[in-house]
């Protein structure tokens, strides 16, 4: 492979657009992207392929490039042996689904990134892994005994790998064509949830399971969601002692803003210093709705440091970022560690608050939990035991603290432009607006510049690379998150274009993606099936089925509320059983049984009769319509029960019939 300009190695990746192929561009590993060529390429030569899933941002998938794709030796054997083939996940989600699917199969656990996969010469998978080292360690195989073992084996016994292919791929074609069986969903699931969640409720130290712990973003809204219809006191103590704890916690950056993925241990202390546009925009909508409710100004003050962290890390030209790196460069090692940039030697500290004349900078630190042992590889990643001992000086010692950690360069960004992303944050944006009106502004602007980029020809897109023309077709998630934005749009501004756009694209959505009975992610180049598991963020057919119930109110359309039925009745056995595991389906669910209201009038008397209803109901499934009524008119889906002038009387018919 020839050199490229000062690198050693440049392989295929160089002339692709993802920034995490780009990363290994200079790789020894003679990479090549997964298209057709690459395909044929391996079934010309009769090559095992070797297939790598990850993103730019992800602290193991560097770890796996350092000790292994950057090793001559690890290159020889795969370039001599294999097609080996990366692929963004970010830029290609129903591959990465679908070979996540396999992998699930396969050990019967989720897996993750990175994903390590070894196919046949015809694409068909027999091995799957996540992260493995070069040589054998922590009780697993090294991936060059691992590379030589299969290649030794194709060898001698081709015979051998393809049936266990086979073998995989009949399993696999047996799931994908289960009988579909549709089931009534229990009209207890808001319980049901409620006790699914407390039974893996960590009461101790707050939030879902043990460490690794992460934020469960869609079980939070739902269970403050709960709260909203039944004031069940339970879901609002859990919502809020997970929100608060994440506040307090090393997952939340205390210096600069932005949640992290994760958290690498039960107490989040320390996470994996990636952070997430998704993580970011779900929690922003949260922290939101907690304020509604509690009115605690904590949880206002996390909304309006979040977007401006969003605003400074994230954001160009009203549209945001995928992520940022784990990994930035040490100043002392000179190479990139984890979690460099965002954490703090004890004495520097110390030095830098004396320096600007902090006097109680011990009190300072001890708040921040910055010791001289440290809590990150000597290091320490800032905490809050208690808000109500924050100390005098504290914004003023945060801005020193930010100072010095700004002297260091700023992790990597992946500059990609994911439109499902976006819409998310479109959405959690026009959610916080209630605090700020400019928080909607800023949400319209996004909406609209976002469409500009994304939506060309009557052709939405997955992604864009600013100042590139998309070339990658929407999926069913790019579709749901961006109705679910305009959806919202509407409902905050009452401009009928946004609500026509929806309608449009909800078509669209079905015409594409809804075949033979099931909803698909996508069909190129796998029919991979939706289903109501979230995985790292909502679910995008449970968010399509809640937008489903709303333009069937909106549009008078009984075929989307039909169809929302369908759908989560062809799913309604495991909700039923285990609705805690599908959080955003357990909202879907409730307005399946509660249903959606739906208020119209012309417009200035159903505003003023809107903010009224604000201050005397909390009921979530409350819509508004802008018509030519005279009047007030109350309606569900498929029947009216209120008409009049009288707005106190109307609300007594909401109540009532919310009652019912």
């Amino acid at each position: 492979m020839q050199a490229h300009t000062s690198y050693k190695y440049t392989n295929d990746l160089i002339y692709e657009d993802s920034p995490y192929l780009l990363q290994h561009a200079h790789n020894p590993v003679h990479w090549v992207a997964w298209n057709e060529k690459s395909l044929q390429k391996a079934k010309q030569e009769h090559k095992l392929i070797f297939l790598s899933i990850g993103y730019s941002t992800c602290h193991w998938c560097h770890v796996m490039e350092k000790e292994s794709f950057e090793d001559e030796k690890v290159a020889q054997i795969l370039n001599t042996n294999y097609i080996a083939i990366k692929i963004d996940r970010e830029e290609m989600p129903s591959v990465d689904k679908h070979f996540q699917d396999i992998y699930y199969l396969m050990n019967q656990r989720g897996g993750g990134w990175p994903l390590t996969l070894i196919l046949t010469p015809d694409a068909k998978p027999f091995f799957s892994a996540t992260y493995i080292p070069k040589e054998a360690k922590y009780g697993r195989f090294g991936l060059i005994e691992l590379l030589e073992h299969f290649t030794s084996l194709q060898k001698k016994d081709a015979q051998k790998i393809e049936n266990t292919a086979n073998a995989i791929q009949q399993s696999l074609y047996k799931i994908k064509n289960t009988p579909i069986h549709r089931t009534m969903i229990h009209k207890n699931i808001a319980k049901n949830f409620i006790k699914g969640v407390a039974k893996n409720y960590d009461k101790n130290n707050f939030g879902i399971g043990f460490a690794p712990k992460f934020p469960h973003a869609s079980t939070i809204r739902v269970l403050l969601n709960i709260y909203q219809i039944n004031h069940n006191k339970d879901a609002l103590t859990m919502a809020d002692n997970m929100l608060m704890a994440m506040a307090k916690g090393g997952i939340y950056d205390q210096i600069e803003s932005g949640f992290f993925r994760y958290s690498t241990d039960e107490r989040w202390m320390i996470p994996h210093f990636e952070k997430m546009l998704y993580t970011n925009a779900e929690l922003l909508e949260d922290y939101a709705l907690a304020y509604k409710i509690t009115k605690n100004k904590i949880y206002k003050k996390i909304v309006q440091n979040l977007i401006s962290f969003l605003e400074k890390r994230f954001e160009k030209e009203n549209l945001f970022y995928s992520a940022s790196d784990a990994d930035s460069f040490d100043i002392q090692t000179k190479e990139k560690e984890e979690g460099a940039y965002f954490v703090y030697e004890y004495n520097e500290a110390k030095e830098a608050l004396i320096k600007h004349h902090i006097k109680n900078y011990e009190e300072i630190l001890e708040y921040l939990n910055i010791t001289p042992d440290g809590n990150f590889e000597g290091k320490n990643n800032p905490y809050i035991d208690n808000f109500t001992s924050m100390p005098k000086n504290f914004e003023q010692a945060k801005t020193i603290l930010l100072q010095l950690r700004e002297q260091k360069a700023y992790p990597f960004i992946d500059h990609k432009i994911l439109t499902s992303w976006n819409a998310l944050l479109i959405h959690s944006l026009f959610t916080a607006s209630f605090i700020d009106k400019n928080y909607q502004k800023k949400a319209l602007k996004s909406l609209e510049m976002l469409l500009s980029k994304v939506y060309i020809n009557d052709t939405l897109y997955h992604q864009i690379i600013l100042n590139k023309q998309p070339k990658i077709q929407a999926n069913l998630e790019d579709y749901s998150f961006v109705i679910f934005a305009l959806l919202k749009a509407y409902e905050i501004t009452f401009e009928e274009k946004y609500l026509h756009q929806a309608n449009n694209l909800t078509q669209k959505a079905i015409a594409t993606f809804y075949k033979n009975d099931r909803w698909y992610s996508a069909f190129t180049p796998f029919n991979v099936q939706a289903n109501f598991e979230g995985n790292a963020y909502v679910s995008s057919l449970a968010i399509m089925v809640q937008n489903l119930f709303q333009l069937a109110i909106f549009e008078e359309n009984l075929s989307y509320q039909h169809l929302a039925k369908i759908t989560l009745e062809q799913n309604g056995k495991l909700l039923s059983k285990y609705p805690a595991n599908f959080p955003q389906a357990t909202l879907d669910a409730l307005i399946y049984h509660q249903g959606y209201i739906i208020i119209k009038a012309k417009k200035e008397p159903l505003l003023q009769l809107k903010e009224k209803i604000k201050t005397q109901l909390s009921y979530p499934f409350i819509l508004y319509k802008i018509t030519n009524d005279t009047q007030f008119l109350g309606c569900k889906v498929d029947n009216c029960f209120a008409f009049g002038k009288n707005e106190e009387e109307m609300i007594q018919q909401i109540k009532k019939t919310i009652q019912n």
